[in-house]
């Protein structure tokens, strides 16, 4: 388990080195190794009576899964925080539960549903340099992906011309 704390660890200051260096896209991955760990965490910690140990326990395995590599983790931890999300009072808890899903929609391409997250986490956090620096990256995202959204349009826009063009000439040139 300790080996598993230091992976978590490791993983996290590799992304705080990336946001020091200005790069915001960079998020810590966790391999299935500590994913395995956490769960075995999980399954030990409701065995015991301890709450406080459970809700630990659940945070981290969320926490991996939505680093993951592999996109069914992610979508597994998204799911794991949008049910418990609705019923938690304490600020800090919920902070973080919504940066963790902002960070999983992030992961997952969906930019927009990430953007809402990560303002509500910054309405229960408004000086939190992290979810301040996820904010960045997903308007980056959102702001990358318009241009070539708006030129996908515009092509399909200048194919539908062309063709309605060629289709008058063709049917002038058959008349003619």
């Amino acid at each position: 388990m300790d080996a598993t704390i230091g992976k978590v660890f490791d993983s996290v200051s590799t992304f705080f080195a990336g946001v020091a260096s200005g790069s915001s896209d960079e998020f810590p991955l966790c391999d299935t190794d500590i994913i395995s760990g956490c769960e075995k965490e999980l399954a030990e910690a409701q065995k015991g009576q301890d709450e406080g140990f459970k809700k630990e326990s659940i945070m981290r395995l969320s926490w991996a899964l939505v680093h993951s590599k592999m996109p069914a983790d992610i979508q597994r931890g998204i799911a794991m925080l949008e049910g418990s999300v609705v019923s938690d009072t304490s600020p800090m808890t919920l902070r973080e539960k919504l940066y963790l899903l902002a960070i999983g929609y992030y992961r997952s391409g969906d930019f927009s549903r990430s953007r809402g997250y990560i303002e509500r986490c910054l309405e229960v956090e408004p000086e939190w340099r992290q979810a301040q620096t996820l904010k960045t990256a997903i308007e980056d995202r959102i702001v990358k992906g318009k241009p070539h959204d708006d030129g996908v349009i515009g092509v399909g826009i200048a194919v539908t011309a062309v063709g309605i063009v060629a289709g008058i000439a063709a049917a002038l040139v058959r008349r003619g």
